[in-house]
């Protein structure tokens, strides 16, 4: 826990000048509190504006830009920090699909400042009482402030608009299982063999929650994978089509082409877009 202008004082120039991507291995979370904050998540460059939420998840590919006089409250925290059920309270929040930046509702917004000001605080505060007791609090002030977050209206609950709790269970079990397998398992038919339904139900509850289709979201993340290796990671294509499966680097670039437009040399020397 720190504040985005100590964040930058203590690393100095690095490493935003020069812009470098990455991938991030913890959770990034910022309220700007002053100012705009610019920042590339997933080769998008998003712009955070005062009273706004910016949230890098792991695995997310990202790059930071100068501060300027954006002020704030930064907060790195590692994904097993949290408890079991407040993990699965927060699912929909800490997907990788989940909005970049999180705007509260107006009802929330300071109380989540203060909270993310007592968790400061608190981490300040080592050596103040016992360790176990001064983990604890840390860990009970963050679990509250990104339940209350969860509740912003950028965020949609995972599944919230399937039909029936059969089908929002039905889709939810698919995204955990593709998180674990989307690099070697392509097809609907895998997953439904997983789950153990038919396709057209896997298709259905799918297609309820997104409005597409269960091949269309499994292509959906293989490209997001590939465009945060490409890009973030720096790999080569033929390292990515490895890694995703694919039996030949040209079926891959053909794959990538056919989603992006660019091939994935083109995709990797590209600046980032722009976005809110």
């Amino acid at each position: 826990m720190s504040t985005v202008e100590d964040f930058f004082a203590e690393h100095d120039d690095w490493p935003w000048n020069p812009p470098r991507p990455g991938r991030a291995t913890f959770h990034y979370l910022i309220l700007v509190t002053e100012g705009e904050l610019l920042h590339d998540v997933d080769h998008v460059t998003r712009t955070v504006a005062c009273g706004q939420w910016l949230w890098v998840r792991p695995g997310q590919a990202q790059c930071w830009h100068p501060p300027g006089a954006a002020r704030g409250l930064f907060i790195l925290f590692e994904p097993d920090v949290l408890t079991a059920g407040t993990a699965r309270l927060l699912a929909p929040l800490t997907a990788h699909e989940a909005p970049a930046v999180l705007s509260p509702h107006p009802d929330d917004a300071a109380w989540l400042r203060q909270t993310a000001l007592q968790l400061l605080d608190e981490h300040r505060a080592l050596g103040r009482r016992r360790l176990d007791v001064h983990h604890a609090l840390r860990r009970s002030l963050l679990e509250s402030l990104l339940l209350r977050l969860a509740g912003s209206p950028d965020v949609t609950p995972t599944g919230a608009a399937a039909g029936g709790m059969g089908g929002r269970d039905t889709y939810a079990r698919f995204v955990e299982a593709l998180e674990l397998h989307f690099r070697e398992l392509h097809r609907a038919a895998d997953y439904a063999g997983l789950l153990g339904c038919s396709v057209r139900t896997l298709s259905r509850a799918a297609r309820d929650a997104t409005g597409k289709g269960a091949r269309e979201v499994i292509d959906e993340r293989r490209l997001l994978e590939a465009r945060r290796l490409l890009g973030g990671a720096g790999w080569d294509a033929r390292a990515v089509a490895v890694h995703l499966g694919f039996t030949d680097p040209a079926n891959f670039g053909r794959f990538f082409r056919g989603h992006t437009g660019l091939t994935p040399a083109a995709f990797a020397a590209r600046e980032p877009e722009t976005g809110g």
